[in-house]
C-alpha cells in the first residue's frame, strides 16, 4: 500500500493531478480544496495517500495533510458516503471547520458539498458527533506541516481545559467574526469570550 508520495505536480486535472515521482505518472485523486493549495506545475510537494484497491482498479487518493486523510478515512465509516462523497466534503470544509461543524450539528455546511443532501447530511453528523467527540486519532494539526492560527487556537483552548467540539465551535465562530486571515491570539481571545457566553 502507497501512503505517501513526493514528487513534481505533472499536470492537474478537474478532480486529480498527476505526480511524477522519479519519471512514474501517479494519478492521484484530490478534493477541490487540496487542488486550490497545490504549488504550480513542475514544484516538489508531498501528499499522504489513501490507497484503495477494488476488483477492477487501484485508486490514490492525495492530501496535504496527515489529518485530511484521517477525516477522509472516517467519513467513509458512513453508511452512504463514499470516496467521491468525502472528498467533496473535504472540498468544502477544511478540518477545522469539518470538525466544528460536526460538534454543532451544522447540517446546512455539510450538505453544502455537492452530492450530500439534508437526509445524509444528518447521518454524517450523527454517526460521527461520537466518534470525534474525544477522538485522539483525529488530529487537526498537520503533521509535518506548519500550523494554521485555527488549528493552533483549538489547541490552545484545548488545553485551558474545554473539549475539542467546544474549541472547534469557539475557534470556528470566531473565524467567521474575524475573517479566515485572523490570527492565533485573536482567535483565542475571541473564542475565550465564545465559551463565556
Amino acid at each position: 500500500m502507497i501512503g505517501k508520495l513526493k514528487g513534481k505536480i505533472d499536470s492537474v486535472g478537474e478532480d486529480f493531478l498527476i505526480l511524477d515521482v522519479n519519471g512514474v505518472g501517479y494519478i492521484v485523486q484530490c478534493s477541490a480544496r487540496t487542488l486550490a493549495h497545490l504549488p504550480r506545475t513542475d514544484e516538489p510537494v508531498a501528499l499522504a495517500i489513501e490507497t484503495q484497491v477494488r476488483e477492477d482498479s487501484i485508486r490514490l487518493y492525495g492530501f496535504l495533510t496527515d489529518a485530511e486523510r484521517d477525516w477522509f478515512r472516517l467519513l467513509q465509516t458512513v453508511q452512504g458516503v463514499g470516496a467521491k462523497v468525502a472528498l467533496a466534503i473535504l472540498g468544502v470544509l477544511d478540518v477545522g471547520a469539518l470538525a466544528a461543524a460536526i460538534a454543532r450539528q451544522d447540517k446546512a455546511a455539510i450538505s453544502r458539498a455537492p452530492g450530500v443532501g439534508p437526509r445524509l447530511a444528518a447521518r454524517i453528523l450523527a454517526e460521527l458527533k461520537d466518534k470525534t467527540a474525544d477522538s485522539s486519532t483525529i488530529v487537526l494539526t498537520p503533521a509535518g506541516t506548519q500550523d494554521t492560527p485555527a488549528e493552533d487556537a483549538i489547541a490552545a483552548l484545548m488545553r485551558l481545559g474545554y473539549s475539542r467540539p467546544q474549541a472547534a465551535d469557539a475557534v470556528a465562530n470566531s473565524r467567521s467574526v474575524l475573517g479566515e486571515a485572523a490570527e492565533t491570539a485573536a482567535l483565542i481571545k475571541r473564542g475565550l469570550q465564545e465559551l463565556a457566553r
